[in-house]
């Protein structure tokens, strides 16, 4: 749970949002149609585009301080902090007080080792916010070689309400950069009662802690205890090496530059999914420009960027990750996602292809591979990609169960029923009461009109895991419809319905049921329903046919028993 406030990181929202808010611009001179046009970008996160005609604007208009703000936050957002500091340095020149303009300028002393200005600065009343202000001067402290005070500063920040986690774990980062490490890994420890920030990256860093103090043993338990058995390249990697008895380096702080990056990524970690991304964005971007190889950072800003639809230049931030650093493999998973999403599908596929050749050894990028190639319906490729994936299980887990069942969906879609069959039922022994395997063997059965007992008592233990769920709820409307207790799946259809509303199997299901138990009109309906959803993702054909003839003339002549008698009428 958090327990911190976005106040507390100081730069109000308000800030990061003015890109998409920003005051009306005159007219003249040509103005508007920069400004309009920045604005338009700016509402869709385009920041190329935004940072081009803000640029524009202020040549007309080089003294408004709403251009000079928005211009400022799409460099940031482009990840050209550079290009912002002499925005930021005419803002504050002109009197603006801008925190997103004293972060920019504060981002730029830091890069430049000029941490006396930064302190003094903060002397002079420039803020940030409370967390920012202490971690920045308790790390501008320390690249000035005055331990003493960059402690106060990390213990001010530790004081803050809500906020000790982060204060007390950039205390340890400190002391573990100047070789303290018993008393850095006293902090991580927690014996003070008060637990420290719990990242992937923290973990690891106390990782190198321990590793340091000769501690291995502690490390690969506290590798297990957090990650589990089931690890990443990177992390199994790490763990070999601590059997091994080697001494890991403490690299995830080198000097005060490294503290003040890990600030702001710290700080976008914790704004991560709780404030408006591009407001995210500018802090994860600084820490990127604080430290250009700060992987972590680049993730994050790649992810941030995704989630804004800004898939250009999220594939570039995950192409900064280099091929010979631990989390490569991640980057190129989420390349090719972005890829995909963009519509470049068999570049994302090239780009899995050559990872399932350079990691062959990582489940999650064979599964990753097969995934993509089910959504394209090149099933028989999936069926290959999962094979792979498989071949490198050991012993049986439950999480493997999600591959198994991947699977059995491309060898069902290839009408390789009966390997489809024993990889579903492999699923369901892995993870006896999964509500998507249940739903979905129970459903198989019922359209093959085999099991349907089974496939009955299946659907009703998914629905009862998952019973606000349309798909799994239609299912159990349609089984009873398959075994002619039409009365019983008119509740359960209609709730799909509810669940569904726009699904045209779902609504043709239900025209069925419906007619099934006389309610003809409401039938015909829920057929034109369907047919005006979505005809292509039904049998369009037959759904006319039943409304020329009527469902009974259809099921005649399908060889089906009719309704009445099929409903011991």
């Amino acid at each position: 749970m958090r327990v911190f406030s976005i106040r507390s990181f100081g730069l109000a929202a308000c800030a990061a949002l003015s890109l998409v808010v920003a005051a009306p611009v005159s007219a003249q001179n040509g103005l508007a149609g920069a400004y309009l046009a920045a604005r338009h970008a700016s509402y869709f996160s385009d920041y190329k585009a935004a940072a081009q005609y803000y640029t524009q604007a202020l040549a007309r208009d080089p003294s408004n301080p709403n251009l000079m703000e928005s211009a400022l936050l799409a460099f940031t957002g482009l990840g050209q902090v550079e290009r912002a500091v002499p925005i930021a340095r005419r803002m504050v020149q002109g009197g603006l007080n801008s925190q997103a303009a004293h972060l920019v300028l504060m981002a730029d002393q830091l890069k430049r080792g000029a941490f006396d200005a930064v302190l003094e600065d903060a002397e002079a009343g420039r803020s940030i916010g409370p967390l920012v202000d202490n971690l920045i001067s308790a790390w501008s402290h320390f690249g000035e070689g005055r331990m003493s005070e960059a402690l106060a500063a990390f213990d001010a920040a530790a004081g803050q309400a809500g906020l000790a986690v982060f204060g007390l774990y950039h205390k340890a980062l400190a002391l573990a950069a100047v070789g303290d490490f018993e008393g850095a890994a006293e902090l991580f420890s927690g014996d003070d009662g008060r637990a420290l920030l719990v990242t992937r990256r923290s973990v690891l860093a106390d990782v190198e802690i321990l590793s340091q103090l000769e501690r291995n043993p502690e490390a690969v338990t506290l590798i297990d205890d957090i990650f589990g058995l089931e690890l990443d390249p990177g992390l199994s990697d790490l763990r070999d090496r601590l059997i091994a008895g080697e001494t890991l380096p403490f690299t995830t702080i080198r000097n005060a530059q490294d503290g003040a990056a890990e600030v702001f990524f710290t700080v976008a970690g914790a704004l991560n999914g709780e404030a408006n991304d591009t407001f995210t964005l500018l802090y994860s971007r600084i820490a990127e420009y604080l430290r250009p190889d700060h992987v972590d950072a680049m993730l994050l800003t790649a992810s941030l960027l995704e989630a804004q639809e800004q898939f250009d230049l999220a594939t570039a931030a995950y192409l900064q990750v280099p091929n010979d650093d631990p989390a490569f493999y991640a980057a190129e998973l989420g390349r090719a996602k972005t890829l995909e999403e963009s519509g470049r599908t068999e570049a994302a596929i090239e780009v899995l292809t050559q990872l399932s050749k350079s990691h062959s050894g990582v489940v999650l990028v064979h599964v990753s591979l097969g995934d993509m190639l089910s959504r394209l319906k090149r099933y028989g490729e999936a069926v290959v990609a999962y094979d792979q994936a498989a071949a490198l299980f050991g012993e049986p887990e439950p999480s493997q169960w999600v591959v198994y069942y991947a699977r059995g969906i491309a060898l069902e879609r290839e009408k390789r029923w009966p390997e489809a069959e024993a990889d579903f039922r492999k699923a369901l022994e892995l993870q006896p009461d999964q509500p998507r395997v249940l739903n979905y063997l129970g459903y198989s059965y019922v359209e093959m009109g085999t099991n349907l007992d089974e496939a009955l008592s299946m659907i009703e233990r998914a629905v009862e895991g998952r019973p606000d769920d349309g798909y799994i709820t239609d299912s159990l409307g349609w089984v009873l419809y398959r075994l002619g207790r039409y009365q019983e799946a008119v509740p359960p259809m209609e709730r799909a319905a509810e669940l569904l509303p726009i699904d045209p199997i779902v609504n043709d299901h239900l025209g069925d049921v419906l007619w099934a138990v006389g309610r003809r009109l409401e039938a015909e309906f829920q057929w034109k329903r369907a047919l005006s959803f979505d005809p292509e993702e039904t049998d369009a054909q037959r759904i006319r046919h039943k409304l020329d003839v009527g469902l009974d003339k259809v099921r005649e002549e399908e060889g089906l028993a009719p309704i009445s008698v099929a409903n011991g009428d």
